[in-house]
Protein backbone atom coordinates (compact mmCIF):
# COMPACT_ATOMS: atom_id res chain seq x y z
CA UNK A 1 0.00 0.00 0.00
CA UNK A 2 1.56 3.39 -0.83
CA UNK A 3 2.47 5.70 1.90
CA UNK A 4 0.07 8.67 2.56
CA UNK A 5 -3.19 9.68 3.23
CA UNK A 6 -6.11 10.23 0.46
CA UNK A 7 -8.60 11.28 2.84
CA UNK A 8 -11.09 13.94 1.93
CA UNK A 9 -11.21 14.96 5.96
CA UNK A 10 -8.34 17.56 6.80
CA UNK A 11 -9.08 17.60 10.29
CA UNK A 12 -10.60 16.07 13.08
CA UNK A 13 -12.66 17.34 16.07
CA UNK A 14 -11.71 16.75 19.91
CA UNK A 15 -15.12 16.55 21.73
CA UNK A 16 -14.17 14.82 25.08
CA UNK A 17 -14.52 17.41 27.19
CA UNK A 18 -17.29 19.43 28.40
CA UNK A 19 -18.66 22.09 26.07
CA UNK A 20 -20.00 24.52 28.48
CA UNK A 21 -17.69 27.95 28.64
CA UNK A 22 -17.63 28.15 32.60
CA UNK A 23 -16.90 24.46 33.20
CA UNK A 24 -14.23 24.55 30.47
CA UNK A 25 -12.92 27.14 31.98
CA UNK A 26 -12.56 25.31 35.24
CA UNK A 27 -11.13 22.29 33.74
CA UNK A 28 -8.19 24.19 31.85
CA UNK A 29 -7.53 25.72 35.45
CA UNK A 30 -7.54 21.90 36.93
CA UNK A 31 -5.71 20.56 34.14
CA UNK A 32 -2.82 23.37 34.03
CA UNK A 33 -2.02 22.27 37.69
CA UNK A 34 -1.97 19.11 36.89
CA UNK A 35 0.57 19.80 34.35
CA UNK A 36 2.81 21.94 36.06
CA UNK A 37 2.58 19.73 39.13
CA UNK A 38 3.25 16.54 36.74
CA UNK A 39 6.66 18.71 35.11
CA UNK A 40 7.72 19.86 38.46
CA UNK A 41 7.36 16.17 40.01
CA UNK A 42 9.01 14.52 37.68
CA UNK A 43 11.84 17.18 36.96
CA UNK A 44 12.38 16.82 40.83
CA UNK A 45 12.81 13.16 40.51
CA UNK A 46 15.38 13.44 38.22
CA UNK A 47 17.32 16.01 39.94
CA UNK A 48 17.05 14.36 43.20
CA UNK A 49 18.34 10.82 41.47
CA UNK A 50 21.17 12.98 39.45
CA UNK A 51 22.78 14.47 42.38
CA UNK A 52 22.71 12.02 45.29
CA UNK A 53 25.40 9.46 44.47
CA UNK A 54 23.48 6.47 46.71
CA UNK A 55 20.72 6.69 44.10
CA UNK A 56 23.38 5.76 41.40
CA UNK A 57 21.44 2.12 41.26
CA UNK A 58 20.49 0.06 38.37
CA UNK A 59 16.26 0.80 40.65
CA UNK A 60 17.11 4.60 40.55
CA UNK A 61 18.62 4.69 36.74
CA UNK A 62 15.49 3.22 35.76
CA UNK A 63 13.46 5.59 38.03
CA UNK A 64 15.36 8.11 36.43
CA UNK A 65 14.04 6.80 32.79
CA UNK A 66 10.60 6.56 33.94
CA UNK A 67 10.43 10.01 35.15
CA UNK A 68 11.73 11.07 31.91
CA UNK A 69 9.26 9.34 29.71
CA UNK A 70 6.10 10.75 31.95
CA UNK A 71 7.43 14.06 31.30
CA UNK A 72 7.34 13.26 27.61
CA UNK A 73 3.69 11.28 28.02
CA UNK A 74 2.17 14.68 29.75
CA UNK A 75 3.67 16.67 27.37
CA UNK A 76 2.18 14.41 23.92
CA UNK A 77 -1.27 14.87 25.76
CA UNK A 78 -1.89 17.97 27.67
CA UNK A 79 -0.57 20.87 26.01
CA UNK A 80 -2.89 20.23 23.35
CA UNK A 81 -6.26 19.15 25.88
CA UNK A 82 -5.34 23.02 27.05
CA UNK A 83 -5.12 24.57 23.63
CA UNK A 84 -8.58 23.16 23.15
CA UNK A 85 -9.95 24.32 25.93
CA UNK A 86 -9.75 27.79 25.39
CA UNK A 87 -10.22 27.87 21.88
CA UNK A 88 -14.16 27.75 20.47
CA UNK A 89 -12.67 25.28 17.58
CA UNK A 90 -11.42 21.82 18.89
CA UNK A 91 -9.76 20.60 15.82
CA UNK A 92 -6.69 19.06 15.08
CA UNK A 93 -5.28 18.19 11.87
CA UNK A 94 -5.43 14.40 10.50
CA UNK A 95 -1.37 14.86 9.94
CA UNK A 96 -1.24 16.42 13.72
CA UNK A 97 -3.68 13.66 15.16
CA UNK A 98 -1.71 10.76 13.48
CA UNK A 99 1.60 12.34 14.79
CA UNK A 100 0.02 12.82 18.23
CA UNK A 101 -1.23 8.88 18.14
CA UNK A 102 1.89 7.47 17.45
CA UNK A 103 3.91 9.77 20.45
CA UNK A 104 0.69 8.27 22.29
CA UNK A 105 1.54 4.72 21.94
CA UNK A 106 5.32 4.94 21.78
CA UNK A 107 5.07 6.56 25.21
CA UNK A 108 2.98 4.32 26.56
CA UNK A 109 4.63 1.47 24.84
CA UNK A 110 7.87 2.63 26.58
CA UNK A 111 6.05 2.44 29.45
CA UNK A 112 4.95 -0.62 29.69
CA UNK A 113 8.38 -1.98 29.09
CA UNK A 114 10.10 -0.03 32.05
CA UNK A 115 7.91 -1.35 34.12
CA UNK A 116 8.44 -5.05 33.27
CA UNK A 117 11.95 -4.04 33.48
CA UNK A 118 11.55 -2.52 37.20
CA UNK A 119 9.98 -5.66 38.23
CA UNK A 120 12.88 -7.98 36.81
CA UNK A 121 15.42 -5.72 39.11
CA UNK A 122 13.15 -5.96 41.93
CA UNK A 123 13.28 -9.84 41.13
CA UNK A 124 16.80 -9.94 40.70
CA UNK A 125 17.36 -7.75 44.31
CA UNK A 126 15.25 -9.50 46.45
CA UNK A 127 15.58 -13.14 44.98
CA UNK A 128 19.26 -13.00 44.41
CA UNK A 129 21.19 -10.19 46.26
CA UNK A 130 23.96 -11.75 46.43
CA UNK A 131 24.54 -11.95 42.46
CA UNK A 132 22.54 -8.98 41.75
CA UNK A 133 25.51 -6.59 40.93
CA UNK A 134 26.41 -9.30 38.02
CA UNK A 135 22.45 -9.80 37.07
CA UNK A 136 21.59 -6.21 36.59
CA UNK A 137 25.45 -4.61 35.12
CA UNK A 138 25.18 -1.26 33.73
CA UNK A 139 25.59 -2.51 30.39
CA UNK A 140 22.19 -4.71 30.68
CA UNK A 141 20.81 -1.83 32.44
CA UNK A 142 21.72 0.84 29.20
CA UNK A 143 20.60 -1.83 26.71
CA UNK A 144 17.20 -3.04 29.09
CA UNK A 145 16.36 0.94 28.56
CA UNK A 146 16.87 1.28 24.96
CA UNK A 147 15.40 -2.07 24.05
CA UNK A 148 12.72 -0.51 26.11
CA UNK A 149 12.61 2.69 23.84
CA UNK A 150 13.15 1.03 20.53
CA UNK A 151 10.47 -1.83 20.76
CA UNK A 152 7.91 0.33 21.90
CA UNK A 153 8.85 3.18 18.80
CA UNK A 154 8.80 0.42 16.45
CA UNK A 155 5.29 -1.08 17.36
CA UNK A 156 3.96 2.73 17.36
CA UNK A 157 5.80 3.26 13.65
CA UNK A 158 4.23 0.27 11.87
CA UNK A 159 0.63 0.75 13.83
CA UNK A 160 0.19 4.74 12.39
CA UNK A 161 1.45 3.89 9.13
CA UNK A 162 -0.94 1.56 8.70
CA UNK A 163 -3.57 3.83 9.99
CA UNK A 164 -1.70 6.60 7.83
CA UNK A 165 -3.66 4.93 4.92
CA UNK A 166 -6.75 4.99 5.97
CA UNK A 167 -9.34 7.32 4.28
CA UNK A 168 -11.34 9.45 6.63
CA UNK A 169 -14.73 10.69 5.03
CA UNK A 170 -17.90 12.35 6.69
CA UNK A 171 -17.43 11.73 10.19
CA UNK A 172 -15.00 13.70 12.04
CA UNK A 173 -15.70 13.64 15.53
CA UNK A 174 -13.28 12.10 18.25
CA UNK A 175 -14.87 11.75 21.47
CA UNK A 176 -11.66 11.95 23.41
CA UNK A 177 -9.42 14.81 24.64
CA UNK A 178 -6.39 13.51 22.44
CA UNK A 179 -5.97 11.14 19.50
CA UNK A 180 -5.28 7.63 19.81
CA UNK A 181 -5.12 4.58 17.15
CA UNK A 182 -8.63 2.80 18.57
CA UNK A 183 -10.49 6.24 18.11
CA UNK A 184 -9.26 6.43 14.49
CA UNK A 185 -10.92 3.15 13.08
CA UNK A 186 -14.73 4.49 13.68
CA UNK A 187 -14.29 7.35 11.62
CA UNK A 188 -12.48 5.26 8.61
CA UNK A 189 -14.34 5.08 5.44
CA UNK A 190 -12.46 2.42 4.25
CA UNK A 191 -11.43 -1.22 5.73
CA UNK A 192 -9.82 -1.07 9.08
CA UNK A 193 -9.76 -4.60 10.09
CA UNK A 194 -6.40 -4.77 9.23
CA UNK A 195 -5.23 -2.14 11.20
CA UNK A 196 -7.28 -3.35 14.42
CA UNK A 197 -5.66 -7.28 13.76
CA UNK A 198 -2.17 -5.28 13.84
CA UNK A 199 -3.16 -3.26 16.31
CA UNK A 200 -4.63 -6.22 18.88
CA UNK A 201 -1.59 -8.46 17.98
CA UNK A 202 0.44 -6.30 19.09
CA UNK A 203 -0.90 -5.40 22.17
CA UNK A 204 -1.31 -8.44 22.75
CA UNK A 205 2.25 -9.61 21.95
CA UNK A 206 3.47 -5.98 24.06
CA UNK A 207 1.43 -5.62 26.52
CA UNK A 208 0.86 -9.28 27.54
CA UNK A 209 4.28 -9.84 27.06
CA UNK A 210 4.98 -7.26 29.31
CA UNK A 211 2.63 -8.34 32.22
CA UNK A 212 3.63 -12.06 31.78
CA UNK A 213 7.31 -10.51 32.68
CA UNK A 214 6.05 -8.41 35.64
CA UNK A 215 3.59 -11.24 36.94
CA UNK A 216 6.57 -13.95 37.00
CA UNK A 217 8.39 -11.54 38.96
CA UNK A 218 6.35 -10.64 41.50
CA UNK A 219 5.70 -14.55 42.03
CA UNK A 220 8.66 -15.03 42.89
CA UNK A 221 9.26 -11.88 45.01
CA UNK A 222 6.37 -13.35 47.10
CA UNK A 223 7.62 -16.43 47.53
CA UNK A 224 10.82 -15.38 48.72
CA UNK A 225 9.35 -12.38 50.81
CA UNK A 226 7.53 -15.00 52.37
CA UNK A 227 10.53 -17.70 53.30
CA UNK A 228 11.90 -14.69 54.89
CA UNK A 229 11.68 -15.63 59.20
CA UNK A 230 11.55 -11.99 60.96
CA UNK A 231 8.30 -9.75 60.17
CA UNK A 232 10.53 -6.66 59.65
CA UNK A 233 12.83 -8.11 57.05
CA UNK A 234 9.29 -9.22 54.86
CA UNK A 235 8.09 -5.74 55.94
CA UNK A 236 11.45 -4.03 54.75
CA UNK A 237 11.65 -6.48 51.61
CA UNK A 238 7.90 -5.31 50.53
CA UNK A 239 8.16 -2.23 50.87
CA UNK A 240 10.77 -1.64 48.10
CA UNK A 241 8.27 -2.90 45.58
CA UNK A 242 5.21 -1.67 47.09
CA UNK A 243 5.77 1.74 44.38
CA UNK A 244 6.45 -0.24 41.87
CA UNK A 245 3.56 -2.16 42.27
CA UNK A 246 1.33 0.97 42.81
CA UNK A 247 2.52 2.18 39.41
CA UNK A 248 2.29 -1.04 37.36
CA UNK A 249 -1.84 -1.52 39.06
CA UNK A 250 -2.47 2.45 37.69
CA UNK A 251 -0.65 1.69 34.29
CA UNK A 252 -1.66 -1.59 33.11
CA UNK A 253 -5.16 -1.87 34.40
CA UNK A 254 -6.26 1.35 32.52
CA UNK A 255 -3.83 0.91 29.33
CA UNK A 256 -5.45 -2.75 28.83
CA UNK A 257 -8.83 -1.49 28.85
CA UNK A 258 -8.26 1.27 26.47
CA UNK A 259 -6.91 -0.47 24.12
CA UNK A 260 -8.32 -4.14 24.08
CA UNK A 261 -12.02 -2.52 24.86
CA UNK A 262 -14.14 -2.10 21.12
CA UNK A 263 -14.43 1.65 20.51
CA UNK A 264 -17.96 2.50 21.36
CA UNK A 265 -17.40 6.46 22.61
CA UNK A 266 -18.26 5.56 25.74
CA UNK A 267 -17.08 7.97 28.83
CA UNK A 268 -15.50 4.90 30.07
CA UNK A 269 -12.60 5.15 27.10
CA UNK A 270 -11.94 8.84 27.83
CA UNK A 271 -12.01 8.02 31.79
CA UNK A 272 -9.18 5.36 30.96
CA UNK A 273 -7.32 7.45 28.41
CA UNK A 274 -7.56 10.39 31.47
CA UNK A 275 -5.89 7.55 33.96
CA UNK A 276 -2.62 6.31 32.20
CA UNK A 277 -1.54 9.63 29.72
CA UNK A 278 -2.92 12.53 32.44
CA UNK A 279 -2.72 11.07 36.08
CA UNK A 280 -0.25 8.24 36.02
CA UNK A 281 2.38 10.53 35.06
CA UNK A 282 1.54 13.19 37.91
CA UNK A 283 1.06 9.90 40.86
CA UNK A 284 4.17 7.84 39.95
CA UNK A 285 6.78 10.59 41.04
CA UNK A 286 4.21 10.64 44.28
CA UNK A 287 4.27 7.57 44.84
CA UNK A 288 7.96 6.75 44.35
CA UNK A 289 9.01 9.87 47.06
CA UNK A 290 6.39 9.47 49.29
CA UNK A 291 6.38 5.41 49.67
CA UNK A 292 10.74 5.50 49.49
CA UNK A 293 12.73 6.26 52.27
CA UNK A 294 15.95 6.37 50.35
CA UNK A 295 14.25 9.10 48.11
CA UNK A 296 12.84 11.78 51.23
CA UNK A 297 16.00 11.08 52.83
CA UNK A 298 18.06 12.49 49.21
CA UNK A 299 15.42 15.41 48.85
CA UNK A 300 15.75 16.81 52.51
CA UNK A 301 19.76 16.27 52.29
CA UNK A 302 19.25 18.58 48.80
CA UNK A 303 16.84 21.11 50.59
CA UNK A 304 19.00 21.17 53.45
CA UNK A 305 22.41 22.01 51.45
CA UNK A 306 20.07 24.60 49.47
CA UNK A 307 19.43 26.46 52.61
CA UNK A 308 22.52 26.40 54.01
CA UNK A 309 23.90 27.93 50.75
CA UNK A 310 21.39 30.31 51.02
CA UNK A 311 22.04 31.18 54.37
Amino acid sequence: MALGNHSTITEFLLLGLPADHHTQALVFVLFLVIYLLTLSGNLLMILVIKASSHLHTPMYFFLNHLSFLDLCYSSVTVPKMLENLLSEKKTISVENCLTQAFFVLASGGTELCLLAVMAYDRYAAICYPLLYGQMMSNELCVGLVWGSWGLAFLDAFINTLLAWNLDFCETRVISNFICEIPSLFPLSCSNSSVNFAVLFCSALLHAFGTFLLVFFSYTRIVATILSISSASGRGKAFSTCSSHLTTVSLFYGSGFLRYLMPTSGSPWELFFSMQYSVVTPLVNPLVYSLKNKEVKTALKNILQKSLQHLR
